[in-house]
């Protein structure tokens, strides 16, 4: 049986080469590809001389995420935009380089490694959440100042201090920066006076001086007798591939840093910032899960273990990552080869777009209530069964977020003594507006109301 082409795909009608879809797709990126859904599980588009096919389907997903990873490589522009920011870092590189890479950064990040920095992340938490006095709150910046002192307590064993602020704010504008130039076929010079040049350098050189700052103090301490330190930034010096023998880079070790601090820290601060608001929404499931951290840790501060005891919690936070993937889309990639998907013969160079969004709110996955907020989905017990590919909040396929299990620990942990300290309830009545940078947040940020401050949690 012959295959169909490229050519026979569903897609609405080309104007100008595509290039007012091009312009909708800055404005509003996902409004965009959601109108592509209707159309079919494989959906065509033409922008100027690329072809590019969304995936709506989560077997097709599969298939070509994971059957074909061989095929696949990342989009250009993304890895282009991103390696100013982040270096030659796992997130960035390809083939043989990444392959090495990422078989030496695995070892820092499996479960029992990363347990070992759940003090760390209960500390950082503890000190963030004692300093809030309940009262209308902005959540943005409080879990901005939580996630980012957890990241650099375990970075670098040093608490973030005053450089939240500054920090947070860089990275925004970097978020901000590079979603914008996504869109352009190349980068112009950071040095021409352009609109955002100016604030772009200032954040890089921020948050080059704050990570090359720590990085330099521990080489000094080395080389004159000190102690190793088993933070993060010590595995990644000490890190050897276990086919060669070979270690990092000095360069290397910077740019995982980099990519591990604006990586690590915004995806979590942004799940957390969308659970936050959906538990405040639903009070009844709020009491739910508080009534579950009482009754596992009885007031104390949690650890590693007790992760898994509140599966309630877990499911909210879950359930939030559903409803709001803080890697809303762009998870884009081109072909190296030719292949054929759900018997549609594809093109070498072809691009492969993703959309989590989507996928997390299609009826057909979800049926009931699939927009609304039912952390109930995703109990141990719960009857339906969720299918493979429709759930990707982490992404898909070799190149899953390497820093998942670190993610899901820091975030139940501080969901945990959060709920132990404070009731959570809406500040008005509209709900936030998604918007999409990088990640995706709400719209002029989110205040909520924390009351009921609990006694603090003993050891």
């Amino acid at each position: 049986m012959t295959s169909l082409s490229w050519n026979d795909l569903p897609a609405h009608p080309d104007r100008w080469w595509g290039l007012p879809v091009l312009a909708a797709m800055r404005r509003d990126y996902l409004a965009v590809i959601a109108r592509q859904q209707p159309l079919g599980d494989l959906v065509g588009q033409r922008i100027l001389a690329e072809r590019g096919v969304d995936v709506f389907d989560p077997e097709l997903l599969r298939e070509v995420m994971v059957e074909h990873a061989d095929a696949l490589v990342r989009w250009e522009r993304g890895p282009e935009v991103f390696e100013e920011l982040m270096g030659q870092s796992v997130l960035v590189t390809e083939g043989a380089t990444w392959q090495r890479q990422r078989r030496m950064l695995m070892q820092a990040f499996t479960p029992r490694r990363v347990a070992g920095y759940a003090a760390l992340m209960t500390e950082a938490a503890v000190a963030g959440l004692d300093a809030v006095r309940g009262g209308e709150v902005a959540m943005d910046g409080l879990f901005s100042h939580l996630t980012m002192d957890v990241i650099s307590r375990t970075l670098f064993s040093t608490p973030i201090g005053d450089d939240t602020a500054v920090a947070a704010h860089a990275v925004q504008v970097l978020s901000e920066t590079a979603l914008a130039e996504m869109f352009w076929p190349f980068t112009l010079p950071d040095w021409l006076p352009l609109p955002g040049k100016a604030a772009k350098r200032r954040a890089q050189r921020l948050m080059h001086g704050l990570l090359a700052g720590h990085i330099a103090a521990r080489r000094q301490s080395l080389q004159t007798g000190g102690e190793s330190r088993s933070d993060l930034l010590g595995m990644l010096m000490t890190l050897r591939d276990e086919a060669s023998g070979e270690a990092l880079s000095a360069q290397e070790v910077y740019d995982q840093c980099m990519v591990s601090f604006q990586a690590g820290h915004e995806t979590s601060a942004t799940a957390l910032l969308w659970w936050s608001w959906l538990l405040a929404a639903h009070p009844e499931a709020q009491a739910r899960a508080r009534a579950e951290v009482d009754a596992v840790l009885g007031g104390r501060v949690p650890t590693a273990d007790d992760a898994g005891a509140l599966p309630l919690l877990s499911a909210t936070l879950k359930e939030a990552m559903r409803l709001y993937p803080p890697v809303a889309a762009m998870l884009t990639r081109r072909l190296t080869r030719d292949i054929t998907l759900g018997g549609v013969r594809l093109p070498a160079r072809t691009l492969i777009r993703v959309t989590p969004w989507l996928l997390h709110r299609d009826p057909r996955w979800w049926p009931h209530e699939p927009e609304g907020f039912r952390p109930e989905r995703f109990m141990p017990d719960a009857p339906d069964e969720i299918p493979r590919g429709a759930y990707i909040p982490f992404g898909l396929g070799p190149r899953v977020c390497l820093g998942q299990h670190f993610a899901v620990l820091e975030m139940t942990l501080i969901a945990a003594l959060l709920l132990q300290r404070f009731e959570l309830s809406p500040v008005g009545h509209a709900a936030p507006k998604p918007r999409m940078a990088v990640t995706l947040r709400p719209e002029g940020g989110l205040s909520l109301r924390l009351s009921g401050r609990r006694p603090r949690p003993g050891p």
